[in-house]
C-alpha cells in the first residue's frame, strides 16, 4: 500500500517534533492531547488515499470506479439480459389470459417469469396456449430447464396447467468486474484496427453473454472470417446468441468481408474412476465436489489450452475433501491426455465414481 506507513503514531510524532522544543510535549501534556486527535484524522484520510489510488488504476479498481476508467476508452460493462421461452396454458376453452401473467418455478430457489402477449385458450370444451414470456430479473437463472415453470402467481381463474415445453435461454448475468477488466485490457493491449483479428474479438465480446472468441482470418478463402464463441459459462452458447453475435458483426464490419459466426463444438470429457472416501463422507458428496471441480478445471482451459491433462483430472479428485485416494481412474476411456480441436472446448460429460 503507498501510505501503509502513515499510521497515526508516525504522524503525531512528526508534528511533535515540528512543535517548539522549549514546550511538553510527552504523553499527557497539553500538546500531545491536542494533537492526538488530529493525527488519527490525518491517518484516516492517508487510508481513504490509498482507496483512491487503487480505484484510480484500472487492474486494481473496482464497481463504479471500474466503469468510469473503462468508460473512458467508449468500453461499458454488459448487463443482466433476460431469459426468454415460451410457456402453455392448459384449461377450459375461452379463458383469457392477460399480458404480464406472472408464472414461476417451484422450489426455495424460486424464478419468476411474466408472459409477454395476451392469449385466450382454444378449443369447443379445453385447449392449450402457448405464449411468449420472459423472465422478470436479468440473469442466467432465468435459463431454466424444460418444465421447470409449473406456478401461476395472481389470480387465474380456469386455469389447470401451465408448463414450459422448452427451456428458457438467453439470460445472462452482468458482467463481472473481473470479465469487464479483462475486455480493457483486451482493447489496451491487442489494438482493434480497420477489421483485423483482434476487432472482431472485441466486437464478438460486447455482446452480452459472450466470453471467449476465436477469429480465423481467411478461413475460407481471402475476405473470409470465422468467428468461434463461447458464452459465459465456456461452453457454446444457444443459437440464439450466435445470431445475435452475427447480426451485431454484421452492422460493424468492413465492408466485403464474409464473416461466418458459430457455437464451439462441445467435446465431452468423461470420465469414472473408483473411490477410497475419508471416513464420513459419502459418494454424493464426493460426486458433487468432484463435478464442481473438473467444470472448473475445464473452464480454464477453454480456447486457452487444447490439451486435457489426465494428471489434472486425477489432481482434482484428490483434492476433493471427501476422497481419500483413488484407482482405475479414466478419462474418456483410457489413461492418456485429451486433444481438443481448435474450433472445439472441452466440456463435463458423464462422472461415474464408484467405492
Amino acid at each position: 500500500m503507498a501510505y501503509e506507513h502513515q499510521t497515526k503514531q508516525a504522524i503525531l510524532q512528526r508534528m511533535l517534533d515540528a512543535s517548539p522544543e522549549d514546550i511538553d510535549k510527552r504523553q499527557g501534556s497539553v500538546t500531545h492531547d491536542l494533537l492526538s486527535p488530529a493525527a488519527i484524522e490525518l491517518a484516516l484520510t492517508y487510508v481513504e488515499l490509498d482507496q483512491v489510488l487503487q480505484a484510480g488504476f484500472a487492474d486494481t479498481s473496482y464497481g463504479e470506479y471500474l466503469d468510469k476508467r473503462c468508460g473512458e476508452l467508449g468500453i461499458y460493462r454488459k448487463q443482466a439480459v433476460k431469459a426468454v421461452g415460451s410457456v402453455a396454458f392448459s384449461g377450459p376453452s375461452g379463458t383469457s389470459i392477460p399480458k404480464g401473467t406472472e408464472l414461476a418455478t417451484a422450489g426455495p430457489e424460486s424464478v419468476s417469469f411474466v408472459t409477454k402477449e395476451a392469449g385466450m385458450i382454444p378449443g369447443e370444451s379445453a385447449g392449450t396456449v402457448v405464449l411468449a414470456a420472459e423472465a422478470v430479473a436479468g440473469g442466467a437463472s432465468g435459463n431454466v430447464r424444460a418444465g421447470a415453470i409449473s406456478l401461476i402467481r395472481g389470480n387465474l381463474a380456469g386455469i389447470l396447467t401451465v408448463t414450459n415445453e422448452a427451456a428458457f435461454d438467453g439470460g445472462t448475468d452482468r458482467e463481472s468486474d473481473a470479465a469487464y477488466l479483462q475486455r480493457y485490457l483486451d482493447r489496451v493491449r491487442k489494438p482493434s484496427t480497420s477489421g483485423n483479428a483482434h476487432h472482431y474479438e472485441q466486437w464478438a465480446k460486447e455482446v452480452p453473454g459472450i466470453a471467449a472468441v476465436k477469429v480465423f482470418p481467411q478461413w475460407n478463402g481471402p475476405l473470409t472470417v470465422k468467428v468461434v464463441v463461447l458464452d459465459d459459462a465456456r461452453t457454446a452458447p444457444p443459437v440464439s446468441k450466435v445470431e445475435e453475435v452475427a447480426a451485431y458483426i454484421e452492422s460493424v464490419r468492413p465492408i466485403g468481408a464474409q464473416v461466418t459466426v458459430e457455437a464451439a463444438t462441445e467435446t465431452p470429457i468423461h470420465v469414472s474412476a473408483g473411490l477410497t472416501l475419508v471416513q464420513g463422507a459419502s459418494m454424493s458428496q464426493a460426486q458433487a465436489q468432484i463435478e464442481e471441480g473438473l467444470q472448473a478445471y475445464l473452464k480454464t482451459l477453454a480456447f486457452l489450452d487444447p490439451i486435457v491433462r489426465y494428471a489434472k483430472i486425477a489432481n482434482v479428485i484428490l483434492e476433493a475433501p471427501a476422497v481419500l485416494d483413488y484407482s482405475d481412474l479414466t478419462v474418456n476411456g483410457g489413461a492418456t491426455n485429451i486433444a481438443i480441436d481448435e474450433e472445439h472446448v472441452a466440456v463435463l460429460g458423464t462422472v461415474n465414481l464408484h467405492a
